[in-house]
């Protein structure tokens, strides 16, 4: 009974009339399978599942492992349908297809063909946040799509692995490149661009799922035409924003190299019929280039799925100072504010704040520091009469613009990797706990000017980072957020960042990995720790759980990188390089070194059969 009455919370914001892919919304609904990278449109990563449980978790084995062949760091995670597993590597992004029926064999494998000097536009490793699944439909067969570094948006057989169509979504020449999982929403397939530190104008593009061809396309600066806004209908705080909300906020027509990218996890409300996404950092990083908003950079997104229309925005960080990315998850949750139940959008932000927005009308109904070192900004105007209203306000000391360009300001916390980045929380409909992977770093910043030129870095500051001072001395902490009034309610440190996504379970487990390549498992109420197990490299993936012959599986990628881990994948030696990371990481190769693997986790059967 418990188990049917989560599924019905935890699906109540995917199951609508027509409005979105029926047969994809009713695949969700089964927990054995894990058909979406975060779970669910809503962005939970949770499982119904419960046969592994807060009391039988520490007996977890190995059962079974597999190479992927590739090192750099693997973020994302597998997706599991029927009797099939489907999973994406770092670049040169292969695709593999295993039957999880027949000795893990790989049925197909698709080997991208891609030109390697994409390597060396792409920011912050060669990551891919992994595949997406699309139920057939008419003649179209099921597909798994991938979107390659090279911004190649490919549709494949997921029977055969055969190419069904494909479409170029960006030019890595200019610097675009791509590292998200698309996302499916009812007759299209969503991708963004990454790219905020070349110069490049960030966009959401729409692809028709039987044709792959473009369907509209929505860019986070530029005039209203080029950012599908309606001038007297989008919003802003309830607010329309009027006429060229985005040029207006740029200097001359520096919106054009103006970043924004949207490289993060988007969100789905089927019943609202509305898309939720972030957009990145402002180009260049030398704020004082760029006087003004910047508007739309660092910005919540509320889109119609059918044409892009934007219905409502908030911007988190007006003229960012210090790369403060705003594509991290939008989670949509149901949650009791003030005595009402509210249908909320909540955004752990990388600036340190975590956002709780009503995710209809774009309200600002809490906004509040997730890490107790966020010190940039004092606190975030609540006030609607206020013409500070859903501003941070910022600390002149800690602010790069105003201490001006060759000067290099200290003590910045967090740094530009946020207090938390791209690894994606999850959210239980029991406990109603946010469960946040974050990073517990500070940061030295200086601003310097610099020139665009097409495909080459367009950055413009020099960054180092270190643990937050005063504090536990590690570089991040595990932590449960009640977002309805914005409070930590346990926090678990940890010697590095938490680089992982988090997996919240019916059985009252939360499960992450951390840098140095642990799995754990904690207590979903407590946060006590119940297991841990060494994987043979760091963990920045994302940890997902299926069921297949009635044993629940629990599955987490290994393989050390990402921006955290950029000095160890890549070979980097200088503490300033890797934009920062690799001086406030450099002891992680003490820890933990490269590797490229799925391992996958069960109960012995002792313990399933109840001997």
């Amino acid at each position: 009974m418990l188990r049917s009455a989560c599924l019905l919370s935890a699906t109540a914001l995917v199951t609508t009339t027509a409005l979105a892919n029926d047969k994809l919304v009713e695949m969700q609904e089964n927990a054995s399978d894990w058909v979406m990278q975060t779970g669910n449109y809503a962005n939970w990563r949770w499982s119904e599942l419960d046969q592994i449980n807060k009391d039988n978790v520490g007996e977890l084995q190995v059962a079974w492992t597999m190479s992927t062949g590739v090192l750099r760091g693997h973020e994302g995670g597998p997706l599991v349908i029927g009797d099939m597993m489907y999973f994406t590597t770092p670049f040169p992004n292969n695709v593999f297809a295993v039957d999880l029926s027949d000795e893990h064999i790989i049925k197909w494998k698709y080997e991208p063909q891609q030109d390697p000097n994409v390597i060396g536009v792409m920011c912050c490793d060669t990551v891919n946040r992994g595949v997406t699944f699309a139920p057939g439909e008419g003649d179209r067969p099921d597909i798994i799509l991938l979107q390659q570094a090279d911004t190649t948006v490919v549709a494949l057989n997921a029977e055969t692995g055969e190419v069904v169509w494909e479409a170029v979504n960006g030019d890595p020449a200019k610097g675009e490149t791509a590292t998200m999982a698309p996302i499916v929403v009812k007759d299209k397939v969503m991708v963004g661009i990454s790219g905020g530190e070349y110069g490049v104008q960030g966009h959401l593009t729409a692809y028709d799922l039987n044709t792959g061809e473009q369907a509209w396309r929505a860019y986070s600066t530029g005039p209203d035409d080029q950012i599908l806004f309606d001038p007297e209908n989008t919003t802003h705080l309830g607010e329309p924003v009027g006429a060229d909300s985005s040029i207006k906020t740029w200097e001359g027509d520096q919106w054009q190299l103006g970043g924004g990218t949207t490289w993060g996890w988007f969100s789905y409300d089927p019943e609202l019929d509305l898309i939720y996404y972030g957009s990145g950092n402002p180009g260049t990083w030398n704020p004082s280039q760029r006087p003004g908003d910047n508007r739309w950079s660092m910005t919540i997104f509320a889109r119609n799925p059918d044409d892009g229309m934007a219905k409502w925005v908030y911007q988190m960080t007006p003229h960012d100072e210090w790369d403060y990315d705003g594509v991290n998850e939008m989670i949509l949750a149901d949650l009791e504010i003030d005595g009402q139940t509210r249908k909320t959008l909540v955004h752990p932000d990388r600036n340190g704040f975590s956002y709780t927005l009503d995710r209809e009308t774009g309200e600002l109904l809490v906004a509040e520091k997730f890490d107790p070192a966020v010190n940039w900004a004092t606190e975030v105007v609540m006030d609607p009469s206020s013409d500070q209203h859903g501003r941070p306000q910022v600390v002149e000391e800690f602010s790069t613009a105003a201490n001006g360009e060759d000067v290099n300001t200290t003590g910045i916390c967090p740094a530009a990797l946020g207090t938390k980045d791209q690894q994606p929380s999850a959210f239980s409909p029991k406990t109603k706990l946010f469960y946040i992977p974050t990073n517990h770093v500070c940061m030295d910043y200086e601003p310097f000017r610099v020139s665009y030129t097409a495909g080459q870095p367009y950055v413009g500051a020099t960054l180092s980072m270190y643990p937050a001072p005063d504090s536990h001395g590690g570089m991040g902490n595990f932590i449960a957020w009640d977002a309805a009034v914005g409070e930590i309610k346990w926090s678990l440190p940890e010697r590095f960042s938490v680089w992982s996504g988090a997996l919240a379970t019916a059985g009252d487990v939360v499960f992450y990995g951390t840098l140095e390549g642990y799995l754990k498992a904690v207590d979903a109420e407590t946060g006590d720790e119940l297991y841990r197990f060494k994987t043979p490299s760091g963990i920045i993936g994302n940890v997902t759980t299926y069921e297949h012959g009635d044993k629940q599986y629990v599955a987490v990628f290994s393989g050390v990188g990402g921006w955290a881990g950029i000095g160890l994948a890549a070979g980097l030696t200088d503490p300033t390089a890797g934009l920062g990371a690799v001086g406030g990481y450099a002891s992680l190769k003490n820890y933990t070194d490269l590797g490229g693997q799925l391992t996958v986790f069960a109960l012995p059967d002792r313990v399933t059969s109840g001997q």
